[in-house]
């Protein structure tokens, strides 16, 4: 083990040959990358919210959650090109509100039933939701909390990665 998510780099792979895909978003170095079984496949710029520091606390923080995510949805239709949904508020997100009192019991438990059945969680609690990976385009950070990338970019994206891939995103 090389102690990084990577140990070789193939951009030239071609996304179909996947077998075990994982996202890395590095909010700091605003970076998506591709990894699969230790192999760095693609490194695409990104774009955040305008309150790219610190995890996401509450609907219009403007800031991009932090954590252990997985693709939940793919959304061919989305107002900005594609998306791939992602399951934010995740179980940690929804335990820590419920245990301050800041979601209800009920809600609590339709974030948690969302994350077992992998559909998008509700997105009407004061944690906000329908968080993405999408298109749209870069330039300054102009998202409501989600990543997004170029168009061309969420294109091979999208089609490549499937619903419950892991995504890791980090400070």
């Amino acid at each position: 083990d090389c102690g990084s998510p990577f140990c070789e780099i193939d951009l030239n792979r071609s996304l179909w040959s996947l077998t075990k895909p994982v996202l890395y978003v590095h909010k700091t170095q605003r970076r998506l990358l591709v990894i699969d079984d230790k192999v760095l496949v693609r490194d695409y710029p990104v774009v955040l919210g305008p309150q790219p520091r610190g995890d996401k606390c509450m609907r219009g923080d403007g800031r991009t959650p932090e954590g252990d995510f997985f693709v939940c949805v793919k959304n061919p239709f989305s107002k900005y090109h594609k998306g791939l949904g992602l399951n934010y508020p995740s179980p940690r997100h929804a335990e820590e509100a419920y245990r301050f009192g800041v979601i209800s019991g009920d809600e609590y438990l339709r974030i948690l039933r969302a994350n077992e059945i992998m559909t998008l969680p509700p997105d009407n609690t004061s944690l906000g939701g329908d968080i993405f990976i999408h298109g749209g385009g870069l330039g300054h950070d102009w998202t409501l909390g989600c990543v997004a990338l170029r168009n061309a970019d969420i294109d091979e994206l999208f089609d490549a990665i499937p619903v419950g891939t892991p995504v890791k995103i980090m400070p």
